[in-house]
């Protein structure tokens, strides 16, 4: 912890070493909302090798990005005011912006500097290129279907239309690659085009892939026979999917030190990330802490998203010495003194825990409410009770529950229209067991109507279903008609799932 807690006035000048870079960033306070409740934030065009001296402040500059999509922009932004641990002040100058902003974001400083300086390395040609497609309304066509040049990711079917890397090459904005299956010439291309970013990669059969030569910043890939993965020193986030054998080796810079690693369900074992700084582990049912803390010592960030799911042996989240920031979410199983106490996690700099037990919630707010004013970013959301989880375990609407723009009412109607859907659709499985049955398709979609128009009514009440919402219900009644499709396959029934989106499309009012 801070010794002692900064408070941060207008034209006041923080700096922050940047890993990365290996120097240090700055950024300026240029003023407060009128309640004081945040600051505004901007990032300065600067980095140096020591602490800058007092004369040098005075030439300092905002800085304005231009990587990849952004057009000559500022990185201005608000954030909540009390310094983060690790910013040293620097002095104070007049605000160098003076005009508010609308921007929201945490403290980081020096990542938008680190990728604007990347980009700059790159070929000029490349970059021109990208910019003058970027801006270009026309189409070109290649193989039977026509494109836009801004074009700046393929997906399939589309990748369908291509037979080579050269094909791929005339989209100079293509920045993003989405594959269901294997395609020769697509990790020559993405090795050879430092324009790439993002790949995704299913379905591959490669026992070993080599992406060392790329600049990928995101990967996602099947990990299911996949015996050895080569990936290149500027990526930081990889997803891995499918089935994760014990045996995979993945060579990563540093062992990992600047990379995200996502996984679901449960801990990937990678002995050769040994240095891993960051774990992102989705769709857990249980997890026990102490085997990541084996595999994994050195994480700056953990998060943990519940399926929900049980989480034990949090107390050794102490052993973590190098723990930043550490996540929850839906994860239950521990009481209110299993987490650590604040002098046990000294470098924790974001908290942030959503829908836990009632007890330890109360318990870990009170015990780290004290730190926010040093810097700590503190969210303690959505304490459960006990007989909450028992009733909610398996209602895929239960975030809607304490949601700000869902009232208890909608989010337990939500529920009830679920539990609904289910029982019809078990009811026209036993109907289907009677020879002679072929109304499951008429039922069916007229359930996928009754289930819309029942949200159509709640929505015109009150209007709370906004994008986030309907995404959700939407695959919820995805998720819905895949169980009728597996309780119907026996009496060799098939459903037409496009229709039934369709009719959820053409019913659908919000």
């Amino acid at each position: 912890m801070q010794e002692e807690m900064m408070k941060p006035n207008t034209g006041d000048i923080y700096c922050i070493y940047h890993e990365r870079l290996q120097q240090y960033t700055a950024c300026q306070v240029t003023g407060f909302n009128d309640s004081g409740e945040t600051a505004a934030i901007l990032e300065l065009d600067w980095s140096g090798d020591e602490l800058p001296a007092e004369a040098e402040l005075r030439h300092m500059k905002p800085l304005v990005v231009h990587f990849y999509f952004w057009n000559n922009q500022l990185q201005h932004f608000n954030a909540r005011p009390q310094v983060p641990q690790g910013y040293i002040l620097a002095g104070n100058i007049p605000p160098l912006i003076t005009k508010p902003t609308n921007s929201y974001k945490l403290w980081i400083t020096g990542n938008s500097l680190y990728s604007q300086r990347q980009w700059e390395k790159l070929p000029e040609t490349l970059r021109k290129r990208f910019k003058a497609a970027h801006a270009d309304t026309s189409t070109i066509t290649i193989g039977k279907q026509s494109f836009r040049r801004s074009t700046n990711t393929l997906r399939e079917p589309d990748l369908q239309s291509f037979s080579n890397a050269g094909e791929l090459a005339m989209l100079p904005c293509l920045t993003g690659i989405f594959a269901n299956r294997y395609y020769d010439y697509i990790v020559p291309y993405v090795n050879n085009n430092p324009l790439m970013n993002e790949l995704q990669l299913y379905n591959h059969g490669q026992a070993v892939i080599d992406l060392s030569p790329s600049n990928l910043k995101r990967l996602i890939i099947d990990a299911s026979g996949l015996k050895v993965l080569y990936l290149n020193d500027g990526l930081t986030f990889l997803s891995l999917t499918g089935n994760v054998a014990p045996e995979l080796t993945i060579h990563a810079s540093e062992q990992g030190r600047w990379l995200t690693l996502q996984a679901e369900q449960r801990i990937p074992v990678i002995n050769s990330l040994a240095n891993l700084g960051s774990l992102h582990l989705n769709q857990l049912s249980e997890l026990a802490l102490l085997p990541v803390l084996h595999s994994y010592p050195n994480l700056t960030e953990l998060q943990l998203w519940g399926k929900p799911g049980q989480l034990t042996g949090l107390d050794n989240l102490a052993q973590f010495q190098n723990l930043q920031s550490f996540s929850t979410y839906d994860l239950f199983g521990f009481g209110s003194s299993d987490f650590p106490p604040p002098e046990q996690l000294p470098r924790l700099s974001s908290l942030s825990m959503d829908s836990l037990p009632a007890d330890a919630a109360k318990a870990i707010k009170a015990a780290y409410k004290p730190r926010v004013a040093y810097g700590l970013d503190l969210y303690i959301t959505k304490p459960r009770k006990p007989q909450w989880l028992a009733e909610n375990l398996n209602n895929p609407f239960r975030d809607w529950d304490g949601r700000d723009n869902i009232t208890a009412a909608n989010a337990k109607k939500a529920f009830q229209l679920y539990k609904k859907m289910r029982t019809s659709i078990s009811a026209l499985v036993v109907s289907a067991e009677s020879p002679g049955t072929e109304t499951a398709a008429q039922e069916l979609k007229a359930l996928v109507v009754e289930y819309t128009e029942a949200f159509n009514k709640m929505d015109r009440r009150t209007g709370f279903i906004e994008t986030i919402e309907r995404e959700e219900i939407y695959t919820v009644l995805l998720n819905l008609l895949d169980e009728a499709q597996e309780r119907l396959s026996p009496y060799h029934i098939q459903i037409d799932r496009d229709a039934l989106h369709g009719t959820f499309g053409e019913t659908c009012q919000f």
